[in-house]
Order: structure tokens, then C-alpha cells, then sequence
């Protein structure tokens, strides 16, 4: 049974990219070619893909993106407009949109290459960003923009009472004025390792929380775990799903965790409810493809087994 709660305000700080999808038997090894059975170019990006997720998980949610003057910002701008974010905040720039190049296996699995193009742009924010950033309950950000821009996002947001969430994807070298001002660290375990420079992913966690800092490491099919500043570690269950494309999974996770934190919800309620939503998101194709509200609930609501 899940808690009801009032729509709060999350703003997404961070990317936007059109994903080119090849579909594969298996990924090449070095030097080898293999054959694709499909391409397709669908909306993408970990800002973008994030604020779609929370937007479709009832947030009144905004993002503060830079795309190109082309078709793939168009196309871009119509996609999150259509998920209901608000694109106000999606500024052109002399660049092109961003890309990703995605090989998805038989089994779901995907290996991807971004291009920043547009995002490279976003090191700076302007007045109306910083605006957007103080309204929110919510700033969500990822490491698919340069840090100059995070951090003054966290910062900004620190000052007037947003609650901060980052995701380290990609891992970057994120500074101490960034992560002093960060209230929750979302890694997978990979990033997890790569950012504390440990080989287990629930001792990186604990390495990574800080006086105000809890960390919520995703495990994939294992679930995830909350790690709070005392060491204490609360595991949140997996929701078993049949994979048909990981891509944007976590994602999904994320935009879901930040709508129900902005809604009032208690840290490991939203990270349950953000784990069913990363669930249902597997079972079809495509990164911006979150679950709706309504999905989750239901999917909450079924009996075990």
C-alpha cells in the first residue's frame, strides 16, 4: 500500500540527447564488426531522461538544458513537452544537440558512448536558472554537463533550501564544494567504486556519505541500499521484471526518487517506489520510457509471488 502525497516541484539540471540505438546479438570485441538487426534515434540524455521520469511520476517538474538550433532539439524540446516538463528552460545554443551511440544486446543489456555537443555549453547558469533552482523542492543533477554548472546549481539550490540529488554518471571529478553541498548521492555500484577508489560497493557507499550526505546505492536486479552518515545501511528489495532494455533504468529510478522526495515522502519510501518505477521501465524500450504514476501504484499495490 502506498502513502498519497501532494505534487511537489523538482527542477533537472543537466542533459538532453538524441540516443541512436543499435540493436545487437552480442557486443563486438576489439577490431571485430558485427551486424546490427535494427536502428532506431529516439530522446535521450540523463537530464532529459530524468525529467521525464519525474514529470510522468505527477512533479510539476522544469529542465534546465542546452540543445542545438536543429531537428534533434526539436525533436528533443517536443518529447519532454509532451511528457508534460516544463522546456522553458531548454536554451539553444551554437552547438550541435548532443548524442549517445547505444549497442543493446539480446539480453537488454547496453553499452553507450555520449557526445556532449550542445551540453558541453552548459557552464553557466543564468538568472532564470538559478530562479528555477531556488522555486524547486527538488534539484536533481548528473554528470553529463561540465561541473562548473553543478556546482553552482548545488550551491544555489544549498542556499535557499532545495534538496540536492546527485547522480555521478558519468563519473567526473566532482569537487568538495559540489558534494559538501549535495543531500543525497545516487550511484550504481561501478560508479559507487570508481568515485571512493574501493572494490566493494557497499564500503565505497559508506566512504561517500558525508555530515549531511546519504548515499542510496543502486544494485541493479539486487536492489539498492541506503546508506546513512552513522554507517547504517537500510536495503531497499528489487522488483523482480522480465529485462527487455536496461537503458535509462536508473534514470527512471532517479526522476521517480526526486518526484516523491519533492512530494513529502520519507527517503526509503521514495527509494521503494523509485525501484518499482526503475522496474516497469525495463520492460520496454527506450531511455524515456518512465512508468506513469498510476503503473507504479498499481504495481505496489499487487500481492507478493
Amino acid at each position: 500500500m502506498t502513502t498519497t502525497h501532494a505534487p511537489g516541484r523538482v527542477c533537472v539540471l543537466g542533459s538532453a540527447n538524441v540516443d541512436d540505438v543499435r540493436e545487437v546479438d552480442r557486443f563486438p570485441r576489439p577490431g571485430e564488426t558485427v551486424f546490427a538487426r535494427s536502428r532506431t534515434r529516439v530522446p535521450g540524455g540523463k537530464g532529459l531522461n530524468q525529467a521525464i521520469a519525474a514529470a510522468r511520476a505527477g512533479a510539476a517538474t522544469a529542465l534546465r538544458a542546452r540543445i542545438g538550433r536543429d531537428e534533434e532539439g526539436r525533436m528533443l524540446r517536443a518529447a519532454a513537452a509532451g511528457a508534460g516538463v516544463d522546456t522553458a528552460g531548454m536554451l539553444e545554443v551554437p552547438a550541435a544537440t548532443g548524442s549517445a551511440a547505444i549497442l543493446r544486446d539480446g539480453a537488454g543489456e547496453n553499452s553507450i558512448v555520449v557526445a556532449g555537443g550542445a551540453n558541453a555549453a552548459f557552464t553557466e547558469l543564468t538568472a532564470d536558472d538559478l530562479a528555477a533552482v531556488a522555486a524547486a523542492d527538488v534539484l536533481l543533477l548528473q554528470g553529463e554537463v561540465p561541473v562548473v554548472a553543478l556546482e553552482q546549481a548545488a550551491v544555489h539550490a544549498r542556499d535557499h533550501g532545495t534538496r540536492v540529488i546527485l547522480t555521478p554518471a558519468p563519473v567526473q571529478e566532482f569537487g568538495a564544494d559540489l558534494l559538501s553541498a549535495v543531500d543525497l548521492l545516487v550511484p550504481n555500484e561501478h560508479e559507487a567504486c570508481a568515485l571512493a577508489g574501493l572494490e566493494d560497493p557497499r564500503a565505497a557507499a559508506r566512504a561517500l556519505t558525508g555530515t549531511r550526505r546519504r548515499v542510496l546505492i543502486t544494485l541493479g536486479g539486487r536492489g539498492a541500499a541506503l546508506v546513512d552518515p552513522s554507517g547504517d545501511v537500510q536495503e531497499i528489495p528489487p522488483v523482480p521484471m522480465r529485462a527487455v532494455d536496461t537503458t535509462g533504468a536508473g534514470d527512471a529510478f532517479c526522476g521517480a526518487l526526486a518526484a516523491r522526495l519533492a512530494a513529502g515522502a520519507e527517503l526509503p519510501e521514495a527509494a521503494r517506489w523509485a525501484a518499482a518505477a526503475a522496474a516497469l521501465s525495463v520492460t520496454r524500450e527506450g531511455s524515456a520510457t518512465s512508468p506513469a504514476r498510476e503503473e507504479v501504484e498499481q504495481l505496489l499495490e499487487r500481492p507478493p509471488g
